[in-house]
């Protein structure tokens, strides 16, 4: 697979970045108003987060369908038919609040799931054009994208969910149907190259999952988003009993999309100054110091700081993640292991969704947060296992 000239490398990571902006508005204004929608839909208030978790079964399943579209007709085909699901889940959300139909939102989010499965092949599809030495860069400047739609998303909640009053959020759903036509456009621009075809003898996936680098970015990913989503999931609910107002819930899941995504700035610098596995372990460290916060108290700022941290720890663990499995996989691999790895990731990402409302629901907000910390030990120890095997094989 030939790599573009840097122009349209630039241009490239350009057009994604605003891609992954509106991908992100609707998927961070989406984490502010779905457990919220549950709590008020469902008759069992323990399913409260079942909405982020079929939403996150959805983005598992759509990993091997996007994986076949992506290299049959290309990234912009496969991007096109995520960006007509969006459209189709914002529709069906609309007509579920109208309706105060539980099992129809949940089909709206099993669309949105589908949607964002695909849409997170942005961050693949930057790697994918970009030459080895701007790679990093490009896949963080591309996450990056993620911090105009940390705020837009929340934003655009507070001033569109009273809009079909008395039916709290609907007009907000239809504010985001814009979403899908502006990717439609942004694609249009966009000049992405074919995914080599697979050679024959090419490696197997369980071949591919056995190499100590890409296992260890398999778990550190699945350690970045189990964690926050375990955490962020539950965090509007806790903060409603807390006596919090939808804005203010909505704020702190603001900033922390935020942090979530404005270090993408650096962290592809970061990356190539101190290394994948140093950056994946501060990631965890600051995951890590979310819990210790979020365990002191339940005030605005303790939510507010828990988060941040949060966001940051997971951008750290997850751009590092990601670097990691596109530096150890062949390009003729690529799409097939990105696939495997976002299977995997977002099939652990249901589990902790429903969890989420299910630990809080009988538990408790801090047994909730004190889970997060056996997770984080894993990934530490797998860095610092790869370091140390990569130290044995070449000492010095």
């Amino acid at each position: 697979m030939s790599t573009p000239p840097l122009a349209d490398q630039r241009r490239n990571v350009g057009l994604l970045f605003l891609c992954q902006s509106l991908n992100q508005a609707a998927m961070s204004g989406q984490v502010a108003m779905a457990a919220l929608i549950g709590h008020s839909l469902a008759a069992e208030k323990a399913l409260a987060t079942l909405p982020m978790s079929v939403q996150m079964a959805a983005t598992m399943l759509a990993s091997t369908p996007a994986a076949f579209l992506f290299t049959r007709f290309g990234r912009r085909a496969g991007f096109t038919a995520g960006a007509l699901c969006h459209l189709v889940s914002a529709g069906i959300a609309v007509l579920a609040l109208w309706q105060a139909d539980f099992r129809l939102f949940l089909l709206s989010t099993a669309f949105g799931g589908l949607a964002f499965g695909v849409a997170m092949h942005y961050r693949f599809a930057a790697a994918d054009a970009a030459s080895a030495d701007w790679r990093p860069k490009a896949i963080s400047l591309v996450m990056a994208g993620g911090v105009i739609g940390a705020f837009a998303g929340p934003e655009v909640v507070k001033w569109t969910k009273d809009w079909f009053a008395p039916v709290l959020f609907a007009g907000t759903y239809a504010a985001f149907a814009l979403i899908p036509a502006a990717i439609l456009c942004a694609l249009a621009f966009t000049r992405l190259p074919m995914p080599p075809p697979r050679r024959a003898g090419a490696a197997r996936l369980g071949a591919i999952l056995r190499r100590p680098a890409v296992l260890v970015a398999v778990v550190s990913a699945v350690v970045a988003w189990d964690t926050m989503n375990l955490v962020m999931a539950a965090t509007p609910l806790e903060m409603m009993l807390c006596g919090f107002a939808v804005n203010d819930s909505a704020t702190v899941i603001q900033w922390h999309a935020a942090a979530m995504f404005a270090p993408s700035f650096v962290t592809g610098s970061l990356i190539a100054r101190f290394g994948t596995g140093r950056v994946i372990a501060t990631g965890a460290a600051l995951t890590a110091g979310c819990a210790a916060v979020a365990l002191q108290g339940s005030s605005f700022p303790h939510f507010m700081v828990a988060l941040v941290l949060l966001g940051v720890g997971w951008n750290f663990m997850f751009v590092g993640a990601t670097t990691l499995l596109t530096a150890s996989v062949a390009p003729e691999e690529r799409v097939r292991a990105q696939a495997m790895n976002d299977t995997i990731v977002f099939g652990t990402v249901t589990l902790t969704a429903v969890g989420a409302g299910v630990v809080h629901h009988l538990l408790g907000w801090a047994v909730l947060n004190a889970a997060i910390l056996p997770p984080v030990a894993v990934a530490l120890a797998a860095v610092l296992w790869l370091a140390r095997r990569r130290s044995a094989v070449m000492p010095g």
